[in-house]
């Protein structure tokens, strides 16, 4: 299975964004995702320094997709939107049907990313046939779901599951980060950049229970899903997303390679994410639980690449 990094989900300044995919570019990832998910008033990076990165990271041997925003809202995000389809040289990952429109109409493979609520065969059909070369599961979707979809799933469709990383939930036409700090939407003052890793919630009894960035909603806890990579393997994913956080980010990534090759065993690989992990981990979504769950390996997966 191939390893990819997800899109940076968070606002950071750019020299840490720059700095961050500087060192990407050494990390044993196949696949990078470039560009704004969240926020169209996020704008320290243009669309013009996202693809230098590209070039970059494409010299350095990695896959370069470029993502869309999850939520359109204006003629001028879909003005950019064309702008991203239409680089000329970078794959697009489609996270609204107005990117899958656009990209099909030029006749452009796709990826079709997570929050386009691809739930049964048919919707794996349609993306197939509009021109999509992935679909990114749906995060709260169980390892069973998935096993069924695999099965009609079409030929030549990959499939990539997000492994890792505090898990997207939801977005909103309203900026939560702003209304915290008693600002409106128009006048943030781009006070989710104060937070690397999101905004944590808590609740009465001082529970961590979400993370607020911006319009998005995130899990508290990671999502952590190297226990499952042996049977990632046995369903036929072709690749492993890992999303972006704000420390050690690189052992993340040699944590899940090492595991992915066989060179760890998973309770080494668990050991060592449970050091850097930012929040609790989670993992109940591949079960058919709640998301905030955690179920540690039991012995038979432990033994499984031991």
């Amino acid at each position: 299975m191939k390893l990819s990094l997800g899109p940076n989900l968070y606002y950071w300044s750019k020299d840490d964004t720059l700095a961050f995919y500087e060192q990407a570019a050494e990390w044993p990832v196949d696949i990078v995702y470039l560009g704004e998910v969240v926020c169209s008033k996020r704008r320290l990076m243009r669309l013009e320094d996202w693809l230098e990165v590209a070039e970059r990271l494409s010299a350095a041997g990695k896959e370069v997709v470029l993502s869309s925003l999850a939520l359109m809202e204006a003629d001028s995000e879909l003005k950019t939107l064309r702008r991203i389809v239409d680089n000329g040289r970078f794959k697009v990952e489609a996270n609204d049907m107005a990117a899958v429109h656009l990209a099909s109409q030029a006749g452009i493979p796709y990826i079709a990313g997570p929050h386009l609520n691809v739930y049964n065969g048919e919707s794996l059909a349609l993306h197939k046939s509009l021109g999509a070369e992935r679909w990114v599961m749906p995060v709260e979707l169980s390892h069973t779901t998935l096993a069924a979809l695999q099965e009609v799933r079409p030929e030549g469709l990959q499939t990539e599951v997000f492994a890792f990383g505090r898990i997207p939930l939801a977005f909103s036409a309203r900026c939560f980060t702003a209304r915290a700090h008693k600002l409106p939407k128009d006048d943030c003052q781009y006070r989710c950049g104060d937070y690397e890793d999101g905004m944590l919630l808590k609740t009465q009894d001082g529970q961590a229970f979400l993370s607020m960035n911006g319009i998005q909603t995130l899990s508290a806890a990671s999502c952590n899903l190297i226990t499952a990579l042996p049977e990632m393997q046995q369903l036929g994913v072709d690749v492993v997303r890992l999303s972006p956080q704000s420390r050690h980010m690189g052992r993340v990534v040699e944590s899940f390679a090492a595991v992915n090759r066989g060179e760890i065993t998973i309770a080494q690989g668990e050991a060592q994410l449970a050091r850097i992990i930012i929040g609790q981990p989670c993992n109940g979504y591949w079960y058919g639980e709640a998301g905030m769950d955690w179920k540690a390996a039991t012995g038979e997966e432990i033994a499984a690449v031991s």
